[in-house]
């Protein structure tokens, strides 16, 4: 495992169907960078804070992992991992 990906994946949703998975904190800076700006707040600052810290090495990839989390929840776009991993499943199973 590279040491900036997450010991387990963040599911989000990006839109109404659309569930994004943010395996590490490069999925993570991009999703934060992404976001609206007329929607950004001091939670997505410190996620943000906390990714960047935790890539130059001055924080733990743990902390940086929380606080997307916190973000996410505080957003309401945090998805169960089971039911992401599940709706995933079913979809590559119809593909094939």
């Amino acid at each position: 495992m590279d040491a900036e990906e997450f010991g387990s994946p963040i599911f989000v949703k990006r839109a109404t169907y659309i569930v994004q998975e943010i395996a590490s904190l490069a999925d993570a800076i991009d999703f934060l960078n992404d976001w609206p700006e007329d929607q950004r707040d001091m939670t997505h600052q410190s996620a943000l804070e906390a990714c960047y810290d935790a890539e130059e090495g001055h924080k733990p990839v743990t902390a940086a992992h929380h606080a997307f989390i916190d973000f996410a929840k505080q957003v309401a776009i945090l998805e169960d991992p089971i039911s992401a991993m599940q709706w995933i499943a079913a979809c590559k199973k119809r593909r094939a």
